[in-house]
């Protein structure tokens, strides 16, 4: 995939340890199609050679505001960028470009720039937490400035640990699409997604569950997140990270899950339901571990049905909102789902079979198709789960515009 492609982004690096990085993050936004024009302070070339960067992006790098044919490359990379991106921003350039100051080619750059801006600040802790800092931070996001929190972890060697540290390349180009896709209709909307299994006890040790691994719901969260939505994700066991960005209650069996559901949903646009709750839980849990060869203890565990989430929240959604569920079936898939969409008064279901290779739980690949209220029906082709979960996003746009 080369979602970025037609994009230029203009990307600054500033003199921070940091920047080793942000070689990093030019190889990925080349890599994801974006054409990167990288904008070298001279205190960046003291830590990473320009020739490093003209590597990865296989474009020039600018240095310079003065020198022959210079003269106008400020307004130039400026006016042709889709995204301005300083990373990292020091404590310095912060300050210089809240005070408007235009003494070299990046600053001069940024006055000229009428593109969105994001900033990645990395500095030391205390530097980030002085309070002139603060105050520059605080006048840039004023001025309309995106300002990416810096992240906890590990300084330079013998400083420790604590805020200031730079976050990882992955997460700043997740940034960075936000910040290029976030003007769709999903745009500010409250989305809430559930994903992974629930755990059912048995005893204290032992649990009843399934083989989700959670890749399709907060493969949906993240892309809602890149589209602009305040996302929630509602997770319960889960093989894969959490993207630090998403705003996350992690739960442990049904009653969790329906209730952190049922807490959010009165203020959810989009609800869409990724998860796998189990669909038995034991009747009675033994308090303490189950043991083999007790003539007390016969192996036998008593089932009872869970509450279905969907149908037992249907008195929390808000009005107009989009409810969307997902479908695992091993027979008479359509047929299923179908009942399931009208039952739980769904807008969408999206219908996966458990038994076809390269569909269903633990892949990274998915192949479903898309029912609708009043009949509609879309089939997907086999593709990554990454990739559906923008098309499902899109067909969820497609719904809302067309109320």
């Amino acid at each position: 995939m080369r979602p970025f492609e037609g994009r230029r982004i203009l990307l600054g690096i500033t003199g921070g340890i940091a920047s080793y990085k942000s070689v990093m993050v030019a190889r990925l936004l080349a890599q994801a199609g974006a054409e990167v024009d990288v904008v070298m302070t001279r205190a960046a070339q003291e830590f990473v050679g320009a020739i490093t960067f003209e590597a990865v992006t296989g474009r020039r790098v600018y240095s310079e505001i003065f020198g022959s044919g210079n003269a106008l490359d400020h307004i130039k990379i400026a006016r042709e960028a889709s995204l301005f991106v300083v990373a990292p921003a020091t404590a310095d350039f912060l300050a210089r470009a809240a005070h408007g100051l235009a003494d070299d080619l990046l600053s001069a750059a940024l006055l000229a720039n009428t593109s969105p801006v994001l900033l990645v600040p990395a500095m030391n802790d205390r530097m980030w937490s002085n309070a002139q800092t603060r105050q520059n931070v605080s006048h840039l996001e004023q001025l309309g400035y995106d300002v990416v929190e810096p992240e906890e972890g590990p300084l330079a060697v013998g400083e420790g640990e604590g805020p200031g540290r730079m976050p990882e390349p992955e997460a700043i180009v997740a940034r960075i699409a936000r910040s290029l896709e976030r003007k769709g209709k999903l745009a500010s909307l409250r989305i809430l997604v559930t994903a992974g299994a629930t755990r059912e006890a048995i005893d204290p040790v032992r649990f009843i569950s399934n083989h989700s691994t959670g890749k399709m719901g907060i493969a949906i969260a993240l892309a809602a997140w890149r589209r602009g939505a305040a996302v929630t994700l509602i997770a319960g066991h889960v093989d894969v990270p959490i993207p630090g960005m998403l705003s996350t209650t992690r739960v442990g069996d049904v009653a969790q899950m329906r209730d952190a559901v049922a807490q959010n949903l009165p203020s959810t646009d989009v609800l869409i339901m990724a998860a796998a709750p189990a669909d038995f839980r034991p009747s009675s849990p033994a308090s303490q571990k189950m043991k083999k060869g007790k003539s007390s203890e016969s192996g036998a565990i008593q089932l009872t049905q869970t509450d279905d989430i969907l149908k037992s929240t249907i008195a929390n959604r808000k009005p107009g909102s989009v409810v969307v569920g997902f479908a695992l079936e091993t027979e008479n898939l359509l047929a299923n789902s179908s009942s399931k969409l009208d039952g739980k008064q769904l807008d969408m279901i999206i219908a996966n079979s458990a038994v076809e290779k390269g569909a269903g739980f633990g892949g990274d690949t998915n192949r479903v198709t898309i029912l609708s209220r009043g009949g509609g029906r879309e089939d997907i082709a086999l593709m990554s789960k990454t990739e559906l979960a923008d098309v499902i996003l899109d067909r969820i746009e497609a719904l809302i515009d067309g109320r």
